[in-house]
């Protein structure tokens, strides 16, 4: 076999996104403080994964429809979990914080002191 053969063969897969990291993502979202009413979707894009959810609070949308809460994007190069937070204003993702562990980023999204995220 060449070395060419054998790159195809050993080649990575990527890392992000996977279902076993979705459904970790999906049950710790169940600790969450703020509406637990409602039932987010954890939906895989590139690199990471979006959380969706309806807006029960009509801050962002009067009509209670689904509105982004946080993305969470895994960077290959430097192992870290980025969490961002969605501007509704500028319809624009805000880089809010940076992690080593996934657990680590859904616990600040759980928490979210300043309401940044579960509005």
């Amino acid at each position: 076999m060449t070395a060419a053969a054998l790159g195809k063969l050993v080649s990575p897969l990527p890392a992000h996104p996977n279902e076993l990291d979705r459904r970790r993502i999906e049950r710790a979202l169940q600790s969450r403080r703020r509406y637990r009413y409602v039932l987010p979707d954890v939906v895989a894009v590139a690199d990471g994964y979006r959380i969706q959810s309806p807006c029960c609070s009509r801050n962002i949308d009067a009509d209670g429809g689904v509105i982004d809460i946080a993305l969470l994007h895994h960077d290959r190069s430097s192992c870290t979990w980025q969490l961002f937070r969605k501007d509704h204003t500028t319809n624009a993702w805000e880089l809010y914080s940076m992690h080593h562990r996934l657990a680590e980023l859904t616990e600040e999204l759980n928490a979210d002191p300043r309401r940044v995220f579960w509005q």
